[in-house]
C-alpha cells in the first residue's frame, strides 16, 4: 500500500490509544461501537484501547447519555463541525501523557471494528499516520458522489504534490507527537485531506491499510443531504487549494530570502 518512507521512526512497541468518536446525533449506533472498542483485546487477552472518548458535537437524540451507559468518557463540543468534535476529543485524550496514538472512528458504525489491529500493526512497524482505506466497500455504505469526490481529491493531491494517497478515510490513526507537529487548522469538512498532506508535507511516514466501510446506522449529515454533499466538496476541494497555495508562497518567499543581496 502506498507510503512515505523518507523517514522510519521508531516507536514503542505498546501502544497507549485512545479512541476519539466525533458524534451527532449517533443515538441508535454509538453504543454498539463503544462496546466493540473497548471488547477489543490482543492475544494476550489486554484491551487495545486505554479510553473511549465520544465528541458529542451538539447531538439532540441522547447520544451523550447512551454513549457513556456504554462506557465512553464524553466530551461536548457545541460548535458544529466534524473537526471541532475532534479537537474536543484530542484534548481530553492528550491530557493523559501516557497516551501515545489517537484512533478516529466514526460513531455510526460505518466501520469493521475488528479491523482495528491492522492500524496498530502499522503503528508498530514505524507508520506515523495510519489511513484505513475503504478498499471494500459494502452495499449502501458510499454514495456515488463520496466516492467521484473521494477519488477526485485523492487524484488531486497526486497531481499537486506526488503524494501517494488513494482514500481520505475517517478511520486512522496517529501518534502524539505527529498529530501536535501537523497543527491541525480546519475544523470542518477538510480535517481528513489537511492532517493527510500536511503529513506528508512535514515528511512523516504515512501508511495506507485497506479495510472494509459498511452502511452506517441512521442518515449521514454529509452524503445524506444535499447540503452536505456541497458542503463537503467544497471543503475539501478548498483546504486542498488552500494547502497548495501556502506551499507556493513558501517556496517564493524562500527563493526571495536566498537572492544575492545587490551590489
Amino acid at each position: 500500500m502506498p507510503q512515505n518512507a523518507q523517514t522510519t521512526p521508531t516507536h514503542c512497541a505498546k501502544l497507549q490509544v485512545v479512541a476519539v468518536l466525533p458524534a451527532l446525533n449517533e443515538a441508535l449506533a454509538v453504543a454498539e461501537v463503544v462496546g466493540g472498542l473497548l471488547a477489543l483485546q490482543d492475544a494476550d487477552g489486554v484491551p487495545l484501547l486505554a479510553r473511549v472518548i465520544v465528541a458529542d458535537n451538539g447531538s439532540n437524540d441522547g447520544t451523550a447519555a447512551v454513549a457513556s451507559a456504554a462506557g465512553a468518557q464524553v466530551v461536548q463540543e457545541a460548535r458544529r463541525g466534524y473537526g471541532y468534535a475532534c479537537m474536543a476529543g484530542i484534548h481530553a485524550a492528550l491530557l493523559d501523557a501516557s497516551v501515545t496514538h489517537i484512533l478516529f472512528v466514526d460513531a455510526d458504525r460505518s466501520v469493521v471494528l475488528e479491523e482495528t489491529p491492522l492500524l496498530f500493526a502499522a503503528a508498530q512497524a514505524g507508520a506515523d499516520l495510519v489511513i484505513g482505506a475503504r478498499v471494500h466497500v459494502m452495499p449502501d455504505a458510499m454514495t456515488l458522489p463520496q466516492r467521484f469526490g473521494n477519488a477526485l481529491a485523492c487524484r488531486l493531491a497526486r497531481w499537486i504534490w506526488g503524494f501517494p494517497m488513494t482514500d481520505l478515510g475517517p478511520f486512522r490513526l496517529i501518534e502524539r507527537q505527529a498529530l501536535l507537529a501537523i497543527d491541525m487548522q480546519d475544523m470542518t469538512y477538510g480535517w481528513t485531506v489537511e492532517m493527510q498532506v500536511k503529513a506528508f508535507q512535514l515528511h512523516l511516514r504515512v501508511v495506507e491499510v485497506p479495510v472494509t466501510v459498511q452502511a452506517r446506522i441512521g442518515v449521514s449529515k454529509v452524503s445524506g443531504t444535499v447540503r452536505g454533499v456541497i458542503g463537503a466538496g467544497i471543503g475539501i476541494f478548498s483546504m486542498i487549494g488552500k494547502l497548495w497555495w501556502r506551499g507556493r508562497m513558501s517556496k517564493g518567499a524562500a527563493h526571495q530570502s536566498n537572492m544575492p543581496e545587490p551590489k
